[in-house]
């Protein structure tokens, strides 16, 4: 029996079946909203992880100073507005009045400055912020003041960003443990509350309605932009690995919405008229085979440049998507298909196909001495298991050493923070997804850091693709901004910092009976139960 055949079987056969999980079965109340994101949220810190798993518990549990759109315009959500003197070079933001933290403590500028100061030492626009930022100040109770070098007109465009790594605000007592460590405990003044005591590591996380919180009493509600309105009074976290029971608990209802459905498993689901299909992100996920370049083999370029000329973008999508070729799309390069910044500089004629043989003579002469490769699969993520497989066997017939580790995606975000050798619990490459709207520009793009140590997990030291970087940010006009990330694209094909794997569209599943869904990311605000 082939794959779609079984796995169709087995949804059907789960549906027809009373659900074996209880817990979420059994309660009937209209006022819980029942989730099944992509995977476990392992990590609760939203500062510590780019997962999004922690994503979108981050856009529950906390709030930012700005807002973004679906259309990617930012308007101010914490803040009721600021003001811009000297020529640009000083800001002063206002909080609005009124809000509070889930401890009942109230919202100050000091948590303000804090919370932005903690979230600058990790992310890449924040990093590019704090290198702009002479002073960051609490004037007073409501009022944050950034004094800059030089002009920066994109801070609310930093302080807004609704993905990895999300600005979040927290209490100061929280913001001052250090970026690298994991606060210990969640406070936020979003609109849910995390329960701490509710939580079962690989199976639940849940949410409460933050009974203080105040939206913002204007503007239109789109992302994390507008008024952040909560409807229901819980929302369950129901973590499924295997999607055949997934889909099986949507049909039946004992779930509300599934956030990425396996594509084998869509037309199953268009048979029903209870439930809703439909890509709620355009701007798609693209693939990422990452490197370890602080241990061999990958601290050497040449060797990650054939890996990058072996892997086939269009055979990464048919393991994830299938041969609907509507669904994904193969030559894509740095930055994500139509945003202004994607070109095809450098990328290979279409339908080109590597020449192993060819590949495997040219990894010898770059160095490669048989090193053990450990590579991290996030095995209960469908479409990441899907990639590892293939970019693993890719590398296997290069003549790599492949260890293959398969565990699920909440260790693999663990593990990869591990800077030692394979020998001491490291790892040497890893498949992830991205969002599109993570990859439109070089100020959001992490894996685009290449300043060494201050760099994500593979730590890779590209001065000249630094230099690209903070060219682009000084940039007077979108055209010369599209000429530099032109040269970010040839540059990244000669060092090779990482594989880009092709891009997809995922789909979100969710009962008709579950209204109010907005475009872009996933947030739990503005939906109602009915």
């Amino acid at each position: 029996m082939q794959r779609r055949q079984f796995l169709h079987a087995a949804a059907a056969s789960l549906a027809a079946a009373p659900f074996a999980a209880p817990r979420i079965a059994r309660a009937q109340d209209q006022r819980v909203l029942r989730f099944v994101p992509y995977a476990d949220v392992a990590v609760v810190d939203p500062i510590w992880t780019t997962a999004y798993a922690t994503r979108t518990h981050a856009l529950a549990v906390f709030d930012t100073l700005y807002g973004t759109a679906a259309d990617f315009s930012v308007h101010p959500q914490m803040v009721a507005g600021h003001a811009v003197e000297d020529d640009g070079r000083l800001w002063r933001l206002t909080l609005r009045e009124g809000l509070r933290f889930h401890d009942g403590m109230p919202v100050l500028a000091r948590d303000c400055v804090a919370s932005i100061r903690r979230w600058a030492r990790r992310d890449t626009f924040g990093q590019l912020l704090a290198a702009a930022t002479d002073e960051l100040s609490a004037t007073d109770d409501r009022t944050i003041t950034f004094r800059l070098k030089r002009p920066f007109p994109l801070l609310p465009d930093a302080l807004g960003r609704p993905s990895s790594l999300v600005p979040v605000i927290m209490p100061e007592r929280l913001a001052l443990t250090d970026p690298f460590t994991q606060v210990p405990e969640v406070i936020g003044s979003g609109p849910f509350r995390f329960l701490a005591e509710e939580r079962v590591a690989g199976a639940r996380v849940v949410y409460a309605r933050h009974q203080g919180y105040v939206p913002r009493p204007d503007g239109v509600s789109s992302q994390t932009a507008g008024p952040r309105i909560a409807h229901v009074d819980r929302v369950e976290f129901n973590v499924i690995p295997d999607p055949a029971t997934a889909v099986a608990a949507l049909q039946s209802g004992a779930v509300d919405w599934v956030e990425q459905p396996l594509i084998d498993l869509l037309p199953l689901l268009r048979r029903s008229r209870e439930i809703a299909i439909e890509v709620k992100d355009t701007t798609g996920m693209v693939g990422n085979l990452r490197f370890n370049h602080l241990h061999p083999p990958f601290d050497k370029a040449a060797v990650r440049r054939v890996v990058m000329r072996a892997v086939s973008q269009a055979d990464c999508m048919t393991a994830v998507a299938g041969n609907d070729a509507s669904l994904w799309r193969e030559r894509v390069g740095i930055f994500a298909p139509g945003t202004p910044m994607a070109s095809d500089a450098g990328l290979p004629p279409a339908g080109a196909r590597p020449d192993l043989a060819a590949l495997r003579r040219e990894l010898d002469a770059a160095g490669y001495g048989g090193e053990r490769i450990v590579m991290l699969a996030g095995a209960d993520v469908p479409r990441i298991n899907a990639v590892c497989e293939v970019t693993a066997q890719v590398m296997r017939q290069l003549g790599m050493n492949i260890d293959f580790v398969a565990t699920d995606w909440g260790t693999v975000n663990n593990r990869i923070t591990n800077r030692r050798s394979v020998d001491e619990g490291g790892w040497s490459c890893y498949c992830v997804y991205t969002s599109g709207s993570d990859l439109a520009v070089p100020a959001t793009y992490n894996a685009l850091r290449a300043g060494g140590a201050s760099a994500g997990p593979g730590w890779p030291n590209i001065p000249a693709l630094e230099a690209l970087r903070a060219r682009w940010l000084e940039a007077p006009t979108l055209t010369v901004q599209q000429a530099i990330c032109r040269d970010i694209q040839l540059l990244c094909g000669e060092e090779a910092p990482f594989v880009v794997l092709g891009q997809f569209t995922q789909p979100v599943a969710y009962r008709k009976t579950l209204t109010g869904m907005m475009d872009g990311l996933p947030v739990l605000t503005n939906l109602r139960k009915g």
